[in-house]
């Protein structure tokens, strides 16, 4: 049937154009790997355009990001943005049926969108990091006008084995340029993967080889009984591989210990001053057990964890470099935190020299800083939610003031000030859990860094609030567990808890979101006793 025919073979055209379209798609990524392993691996097309999708997303889809995909926030980007090349590409090939020229010209025009990218992100170094995507982009247009040449020539399958006299490719041909293409790209890909992998041996032999020294301060001994024995309460000290990461670096930062340097400097600096890695580790080091919270963390969240840091004191390396406080005189009250990516945090330099354990942490729990938590150095300040205080992989900090400069997250709707505030969560029983009638422990943690806590306090439904027994507290900077014996009666109930900080402050019940300054509110799960 003619019709049918006709319809095949329309078909069969578009789903050579697609294919080619996928195949030049996958070989300009994959020689922009290559590239990017040879000049700068950050520099690669998905992860600069994966930078800017970040720096330019409202700061409450970034909140719902986190909500939703917790850690696995940035996979969720760059596998979105793979799929969008994916049909991109396919569009294109189908384009280049018709229009061969239009086609690879979209491919080029793609390369310029990663070259943009590139130079937009704010740790660029310049017109090498646009070679990727340019390189990508070239090769990707010549792949596509290649394979859309054959294609087009292409017989249908239900005719004969060429097209004409004069010379038309098989099938068969086609066939051959995809696979020869496909393996060239695969090739491309791995060998850039390789040169990737090289270009971040010396951060991985600097760190394995790093012996820690001891703290000329050590951390004061845990006192007995800050873990109670409950089943499902979290533990006291955070596992490394499990504590929280948050921050938007789409490519950890692999940095080479030997070649690290950190810069002072800025507004009421009188004496600059530039320290290597081995520097930092000659002076005096102290270590505490310290409490981190992310502000993203909803009520009831998972994103806080509590390790043993081992670092340099804050204060000291500012005072060294002539920094006053402004209640001292001082003309700064900003200090901003550069990291290596280029992202920028911003910390009242009055809180930083107050006397609290503010330090730039090396060591994490007995072992180097992991590369996701900032190794080889990262900056900590207790009682501050992470994004005005905890910069990781630091390199740079400035002394300004609050006034004249906004920090990356503070240009996107945050506070400027974000003190961690008073919070308490149920660990046990888990939400929608069905236990048994009988004695229910129900147990959990809370955290006020900088004021600790003094008391917790239960409510089943809505009786009276009743104390929860706390565990030992180890310090004013880290969480404390509590649990509660509960006569459980059969049928659905809601348990409720809130925190008593330091001050004797009790943790307020209004609800808020996390933007602009951290999540308030009381935790509660709903049970059902059988």
């Amino acid at each position: 049937m003619p019709g049918v025919s006709s319809f095949r073979s329309k078909l069969v055209r578009a789903a050579l154009g697609a294919l080619a379209g996928l195949l030049a798609g996958f070989t300009a990524l994959a020689v922009a790997e290559l590239v990017a392993g040879l000049v700068r691996p950050a520099a690669g097309p998905v992860t600069v355009v994966g930078g800017a999708v970040i720096d330019r997303t409202p700061a409450a889809v970034k909140d719902f990001a986190i909500r939703t995909f917790g850690e696995n926030d940035k996979v969720v980007l760059q596998l979105g943005i793979l799929a969008v090349l994916a049909l991109i590409a396919i569009a294109l090939g189908i384009l280049a049926l018709s229009h061969r020229r239009a086609g690879a010209a979209g491919v080029l025009l793609f390369g310029l969108v990663g070259a943009t990218a590139a130079l937009s992100r704010p740790d660029s170094t310049g017109i090498g990091d646009v070679l990727p995507s340019i390189a990508g982009a070239l090769v990707g247009a010549f792949a596509l006008y290649i394979l859309v040449f054959r294609a087009v020539s292409a017989p249908d399958p239900a005719d004969g084995v060429r097209v004409d006299g004069a010379g038309g490719w098989s099938r068969r041909g086609f066939l051959t340029a995809a696979g020869v293409t496909a393996v060239a790209a695969t090739s491309a890909g791995a060998l850039g993967r390789f040169f990737t992998g090289r270009q971040g041996q010396g951060a991985v032999a600097s760190r394995e080889s790093l012996v820690l020294p001891k703290p000329a301060s050590p951390a004061p001994a845990v006192p007995a009984g800050v873990q109670l024995k409950v089943p499902g309460i979290t533990v006291f000290t955070t596992p490394n591989r499990d504590f929280y990461r948050v921050d938007t670096a789409l490519t950890v930062p692999r940095v080479d210990a030997g070649t690290w340097q950190l810069r002072i400097h800025g507004k009421g600096v009188t004496r600059p001053r530039t320290y290597t890695f081995d520097q930092l580790l000659t002076r005096p080091l102290i270590e505490r057990d310290i409490t981190l919270t992310c502000v993203s963390n909803e009520v009831g969240g998972p994103y806080v964890g509590n390790a043993r840091w081992l670092g340099v004191p804050l204060a000291d390396l500012l005072r060294e470099a002539g920094v006053r406080t402004p209640s001292q005189g001082g003309t700064a009250d900003q200090l901003v935190a550069r990291s290596v990516d280029g992202m920028t945090l911003g910390s009242p330099v009055e809180d930083v020299m107050d006397g609290r354990d503010a330090m730039l942490a090396v060591g994490m729990s007995g072992e180097p800083l992991p590369f996701d938590h900032g190794f080889p150095v990262r900056m900590l300040v207790p009682g501050l939610y992470g994004y005005v205080s905890a910069c990781k992989w630091i390199t740079d900090i400035e002394l300004t003031t609050f006034d004249a400069y906004d920090p990356y997250w503070v240009k996107r709707g945050w506070a400027r000030r974000a003190p961690i505030k008073t919070q308490c969560r149920i660990d046990t029983p888990k939400p929608f859990a069905r236990p048994a009638a009988g004695t229910v422990t129900v147990a959990g943690v809370a955290w006020a860094q900088r004021r600790g806590i003094t008391r917790v306090q239960i409510r089943v439904d809505d009786g009276p609030w009743q104390d929860a027994d706390l565990a030992a507290q180890a310090g004013t900077d880290t969480w404390r567990q509590w649990s509660y014996r509960w006569d459980a009666t059969p049928g659905g109930h809601t348990l409720t808890v809130r925190a008593t900080d330091g001050t004797g402050r009790i943790q307020t019940e209004q609800r808020t979101r996390t933007i602009p300054d951290g999540a308030s509110g009381w935790h509660g799960v709903f049970v059902t006793v059988t």
